[in-house]
């Protein structure tokens, strides 16, 4: 290369012959009259040579025309190829498309304040969660406003839908604005069947905006999220260890308030926190009244005064067994209310399979249990009293003995003998 832009310069600037030149350079001259005559740097081609693969191209279209997508492994399974697999994926991944139809994929232009993508992380990592037990399949809500690029997360007890509710209400009552539009794959809580959930409505409703539901099986759809996942997985996780939620949690809004929102983002042109307010200032207002989030239920109190949320039961104030009581959890805290009032409250045990109590309902409990058996043996007292108030006379059973003949000290009668 270096050679031919000399061999020119030679002979167009200091207007050498051809045999100066390759005298000057060392080389043939033959070599000099190429460089001359090509005006372009010139590249070594090999020569085309045949793939072993041209042979079977009639029968690979010929099954390609009938089943556009059969795969290259049943292809070279049916046609018997006997060399490497390699290049017959390769003449089938040029090919197909002449089949198939190739299928373009446009770029999206985000308004701001438009939309935010949502999507559940699962870190496989073990998170200490109490009661000696660790969790390595707690959610980490996901959501990434597609204008600005700001990220928000947050760990959540469970995938129910009311703990999604309150880790987006949580997000969004963070930034004090909330999207036009909440995008999300179906989620069994959100959409498991390509309609919004009735509790997700009413959360959109009262926040006057909308869920937008992902196609089916088309991670493209929400792919700025699902690519801060990897993010995530990739550069938070890494070398950290958590003693429980609440300090994952910590670390992690602590990376992502210090990190992962103020990097320059290449097609931004800038940082996600920068371009925040831009996003914020086309968001919806938040309503007046927070929307409905938390577990909820409604249940009449049994006997044993526990009530259920996930799989942990929680005492509660055995004074209203019986009664409808009101159950709502929150990510952190368990409350009952019966008619209003306040029975039961507890924080929230992101462990599996424990009882939860609390001392004064166990005192109360064991209290009510101590009256009624005292009025249970005040009612047997005074239905051993005749009507004119007389004690009734309780015999001893020897007594019943004498008076039948009945003589329990006396040996045993033998069969067969008339003794």
């Amino acid at each position: 290369m270096e050679d031919w832009a000399e061999i020119r310069r030679l002979y167009r600037v200091e207007k050498l012959s051809m045999t100066e030149i390759a005298k000057h350079l060392g080389i043939g001259r033959n070599t000099v009259s190429r460089a001359l005559a090509s005006d372009r740097l010139p590249k070594y081609a090999r020569p085309a040579r045949g793939s072993k693969v041209d042979a079977y191209e009639p029968q690979i279209r010929a099954l390609l025309a009938d089943f556009p997508r059969m795969k290259a492994t049943v292809i070279a399974e049916r046609l018997e190829f006997p060399h490497s697999i390699s290049i017959l994926k390769d003449r089938i991944r040029q090919i197909r498309p002449e089949y198939v139809g190739i299928d373009p994929a446009d770029r999206t232009v985000y308004r701001p304040g438009e939309i935010t993508q949502c999507d559940l992380w699962f870190p496989g990592v073990a998170i200490p969660v109490g009661h000696g037990q660790t969790d390595d399949m707690l959610p980490v809500l996901v959501m990434t406003n597609t204008y600005s690029r700001f990220q928000s997360a947050m760990m959540l007890p469970s995938r129910q839908g009311g703990d999604l509710t309150a880790g987006m209400w949580s997000v969004i009552d963070a930034i004090g604005r909330a999207p036009k539009t909440l995008l999300w794959d179906r989620e069994s809580a959100i959409g498991p069947r390509g309609k919004v959930t009735v509790l997700a409505a009413a959360f959109a409703g009262t926040l006057s905006t909308r869920f937008r539901l992902a196609p089916r099986r088309d991670p493209e759809y929400k792919g700025m999220v699902e690519r801060n996942n990897d993010y995530l997985e990739g550069s938070f996780l890494p070398g950290r260890r958590f003693r429980s939620p609440a300090d994952f949690n910590l670390q992690l809004q602590t990376w992502l308030t210090e990190r992962a929102n103020r990097r320059h983002v290449r097609s931004l042109g800038g940082r996600p926190v920068d371009f925040l307010e831009e996003d914020y200032d086309h968001m919806i207002p938040l309503p007046p009244t927070a929307p409905v989030i938390g577990l909820k239920n409604r249940i009449r109190l049994a006997r044993d005064y526990y009530v259920r949320i996930g799989s942990n039961d929680y005492s509660v104030d055995p004074r209203v067994i019986g009664k409808f009581v009101d159950i709502t959890a929150s990510m952190t805290k368990v409350t009952v209310r019966c008619e209003g009032e306040l029975v039961a409250e507890h924080e929230r045990c992101w462990a599996s399979h424990q009882v939860i109590r609390d001392e004064n309902h166990l005192v109360l409990a064991k209290q009510m249990r101590r009256a009624l058996a005292i009025e249970r043996d005040s009612r047997e007292r005074a239905e051993r009293h005749h009507a004119d108030g007389h004690t009734v006379m309780l015999r001893a059973l020897p007594d019943y003995d004498a008076l039948f003949g009945v003589d329990f000290t006396a040996p045993p009668r033998k069969e067969g003998t008339n003794q």
